[in-house]
């Protein structure tokens, strides 16, 4: 990678700090970026070995060919030697302020219990009543800080807001939030500036939404490295700007997603309270797809709480619901929801069910699990984890001690690459199971395994 100064660059230090390439570095103008070398004396053959791109590549966007991929505005920038920051692209030492704005916060003097009934008052107040983007929340929705926005926005500014989204969504699904939070978090200090330009109604309230998805992003990520303050935090805000936008879809994705955080944090009556106020904006939607979500994490709260009537009739309105829903026009943020991932929602809530209720039902689990496991590729690589680490467990309560280690084995192994603080929270029920087993060497040597496991990786 070429760097700002070296031998191999025409590009010295104060190039970025010009105020007209600062202002193209903010805006992602790279057509601007790249006229501003060529008046430099870097040549289109130069700017392209610097990039990884063609020279017609560089010709084009010389020409006014926009650049809004996440992955290609990176290389340009790490290519270039531009401070990513400059771009709002991902964290860094430029950026670093900017993300601590948005840190998770201890908030000792506030108890969970607490911070739960103040959660969903706000939620309540956003997803069904007459809320006002931008008045008072709590403590959990974040104050960013205030930085020059540009004059007018258009939907290419929004569209870019969206193309990031998407990237690091996928960086997250197959690595982990650890691997993508602090860029996540810094591209939200480039996207919110936007809030306060002008622009028409339409691209306001795609703003809006676009918005509300990363910061939903961002709470996801920031509840997958075990930073629940934080993910709060960032849901809330989410909330707020989803319902500014008039989208009551992704209202309902992101209640979804909190109550998902109760659930790992086993508080099923809390997170019930979430998918119900989702299923609310579920139905207002008009969105099958989005039913079918709420309807598959309600079957699972009630599974944590016994009610195993409850639990079935919910699994079959999921697959009915899944069964109606248009999937070729899913949102962004629900197209993970195939049937890939209904087969393992369904496995989940029977595991639990084996666990908590009758042993039974683990011979619904193991083949719904087992399906799901077939079928996701390495672009899923977390729910794969965890779907390894449940049909383990399956396989341990059904007395298959060596093939539920087995694929307990492989679980540990997938955990390993890793950055998910849930993957690891979430191989615990099987190191319980297997350490009631440790009669039978294979079970002793997994629950040791997970140990240790739990030990070398404290850190996401």
């Amino acid at each position: 990678m070429n760097s700002i100064g070296s031998q191999s660059s025409s590009v010295t230090p104060e190039a970025w700090e010009d105020p007209e390439m600062r202002n193209a570095l903010a805006a992602r103008e790279v057509s601007t970026i790249y006229k501003l070398l060529r008046r430099r004396g870097v040549s289109q053959r130069q700017i392209a070995a610097m990039t990884g791109q063609s020279q017609s590549e560089v010709s084009e966007i010389l020409k006014g060919r926009q650049v809004m991929a996440y992955d290609v505005l990176v290389r340009i920038a790490d290519g270039l030697g531009v401070p990513r920051g400059y771009m709002g692209l991902a964290y860094d030492e430029v950026t670093a302020q900017r993300v601590a704005e948005t840190s998770d916060t201890p908030e000792a003097e506030e108890p969970e219990n607490v911070k739960r009934r103040k959660f969903l008052a706000h939620a309540a107040a956003v997803a069904v009543g007459a809320h006002v983007l931008g008045a008072d929340s709590g403590s959990w929705v974040s104050n960013p800080v205030l930085t020059p926005a540009p004059g007018r926005i258009g939907m290419t500014d929004v569209r870019q807001v969206e193309a990031a989204t998407r990237a690091l969504r996928s960086l997250d699904y197959q690595y982990g939030g650890g691997f993508c939070r602090d860029a996540v978090v810094a591209q939200l200090s480039w996207g919110q500036q936007m809030l306060s330009s002008s622009g028409t109604d339409v691209v306001k309230r795609r703003l809006h939404v676009a918005l509300a998805d990363l910061h939903n992003l961002a709470g996801w990520t920031s509840f997958d490295v075990g930073l629940i303050d934080s993910a709060r935090n960032h849901f809330g805000r989410a909330l707020e700007l989803a319902k500014a936008g008039e989208s009551d879809e992704l209202v309902a994705n992101i209640l979804y997603r909190m109550g998902r955080v109760y659930l790992h944090k086993e508080a099923p009556d809390d997170a019930l309270k979430m998918f119900q106020l989702g299923q609310i904006a579920a139905q207002q939607s008009g969105s099958e797809l989005a039913v079918a979500v709420i309807c598959a994490n309600q079957a699972w709260a009630y599974a944590m709480m016994g009610h195993e009537e409850q639990t079935m009739k919910l699994i079959g309105r999921t697959r009915d619901e899944f069964a109606r829903a248009n999937h070729g026009e899913a949102a962004d943020w629900v197209k993970f929801f195939n049937e890939d991932d209904v087969y393992s929602m369904i496995g989940t809530v029977h595991t639990v069910l084996a666990q908590k209720v009758d042993a039974k039902h683990t011979k619904y689990a193991i083949p719904a699990l087992t399906r799901a496991i077939d079928s996701y590729g390495e672009e899923v690589a977390r729910n794969k984890a965890f779907n390894l680490s449940s049909l383990a467990t399956n396989h341990l309560l059904d007395g298959d001690i060596d093939h539920g280690a087995k694929v307990g084995v492989a679980a540990v192994d997938l955990a390993q690459h890793l950055k998910s603080q849930r993957v690891r929270d979430r191989l615990e029920p099987l190191r319980e199971e297997a350490d009631k087993r440790r009669n039978f060497a294979d079970a002793r040597d997994l629950a040791d395994l997970i140990g240790r496991f739990h030990e070398t990786n404290q850190a996401v």
